[in-house]
């Protein structure tokens, strides 16, 4: 659940007053649905969900200050900022892109579009809330996550560690409350009667392949797993179904894609959701922490699975490599690693060969999207922003690369664990 991918969660602002509302004045304008034309939209998709969000957000929280103002400060708040106050916004574009180049133009498909995009911000909310706790990471996108910050908030008066203790639950109680938030804003959603079923039963399936790749990469991490094939099937589950797959399944749609165009999309969604990922992975040990938001190496200090390290330390391991294989299971899952070791996890990815297989597999997998994409009968504009979208969530250059050989496996490519 990272998930590809924002509040201000200062711990000293207790008081409401002092906080900057959660859906502030230039979020109020009416929602883009109101005579809504597609074609603005395109100019800023980002904004056109945002200013959904900020509609539904502030509703959300009027309820919540008349229900209990101390419930709505110190969680429903948070869930409103988190999900307003940055974040890529990728999964609700790919919506609505997948949507254009699927020929999409009238008004209820455009507005149904952007309310899924808004819905699946919300359930981003949720997974990370979710996530963080889990991992115990103590910052996201630069500020502290937001067990962290209640934590913070709390230390003076809920001493002993309560506060850690209630930092845990606010987090748990947070990120249920974005998925009902979520959940309601789907079961609200006038969609065109040919997409309802379909709609649903995608939002359905999504949800739960999001739990159970989450649990199979928190499993691993328990049973300190080693298996390429796990860390591939978790990352499919956890990222690549709903990050991507879903997100332009859910487009097609609304759009009333046919089957083949359906599938295709499909397949080029699953193959540029696990690029996704690995480049995710890869982003945790090389990118620079002002650009994730986050320290380096969080991965490897909390035990996680991921592909690139379970494919260094096999080849490690049939390599003989005794070396290599030492300076990885050292590291691994140790929570106060030094920076010094987190490097020479670093040297053994590049002798290993594992890290450039990484963006080999990526580099595979963002042609076998490009392919699956052409292969589709596509709006030529809407589908030029869907491949150029696909190619930024891989972290590639937008140019528009050969297909290649991968256009007719992405089954193959995307299940597969080999090297």
């Amino acid at each position: 659940m990272r998930a590809s991918h924002p509040t201000d969660h200062r711990a000293d602002a207790a008081d409401p007053a002092d906080r900057p509302p959660a859906a502030p004045a230039d979020r109020q304008e009416p929602c883009p649905a109101d005579g809504l034309r597609p074609a603005v939209v395109d100019r800023d998709v980002s904004a056109a969900v945002g200013r959904v969000l900020g509609q539904v957000l502030s509703e959300h929280l009027a309820r919540a200050r008349a229900l209990d103002p101390l419930f709505a400060r110190d969680v429903a708040d948070r869930v409103a900022r988190f999900t307003l106050d940055g974040g890529k916004r990728l999964r609700s574009g790919i919506v609505w892109w997948t949507l254009r180049a699927c020929g999409g133009r009238d008004e209820l498909s455009a507005r149904a579009a952007l309310r899924t995009g808004a819905a699946l911000e919300l359930i981003q909310t949720c997974a990370l809330a979710h996530d963080d706790l889990m991992d115990g990471a103590r910052t996201r996108r630069g500020r502290p996550a937001l067990h962290a910050a209640v934590a913070a908030e709390y230390r003076r008066t809920a001493p002993d560690g309560r506060s850690e203790r209630l930092g845990e639950a606010a987090a748990i109680l947070a990120g249920d409350l974005a998925l009902a938030w979520a959940d309601d804003l789907i079961a609200d959603t006038v969609v065109p009667q040919r997409a309802t079923r379909r709609v649903r039963e995608l939002w359905r399936d999504m949800r739960t392949e999001m739990v159970a790749g989450q649990y199979l990469d928190v499993q691993g991490q328990a049973t300190r797993s080693h298996a390429v094939p796990q860390a591939v099937r978790a990352a499919t589950l956890k990222s690549a179904l709903y990050s991507v797959e879903r997100p332009m399944a859910l487009g097609a749609a609304l759009a009333g894609a046919d089957q083949a165009t359906t599938t295709a999309l499909c397949a080029a969604g699953r193959c540029a959701g696990l690029a996704f990922q690995l480049r995710d992975d890869l982003d945790d040990l090389f990118a620079d922490p002002d650009r994730t938001g986050k320290p380096p190496g969080g991965d490897i200090r909390n035990g996680k699975p991921t592909y690139v390290f379970t494919v260094a330390r096999a080849w490690a391991e049939t390599a003989g490599d005794l070396g290599a294989l030492a300076v990885l299971d050292e590291a691994y899952g140790r929570a106060d690693l030094p920076d010094s070791a987190l490097d020479a996890v670093r040297r053994v990815l590049v002798t290993t060969g594992a890290l450039q297989a990484v963006e080999d597999r990526i580099g595979r997998l963002a042609r076998c999207a490009v392919g699956q994409l052409r292969s589709a009968r596509l709006d030529p504009a809407g589908g030029a922003e869907l491949e150029r979208l696909l190619l930024r969530v891989a972290g590639l250059p937008t140019a528009r690369p050969a297909a290649g050989p991968q256009r007719a496996a992405p089954v193959a490519e995307t299940e597969g664990a080999g090297r």
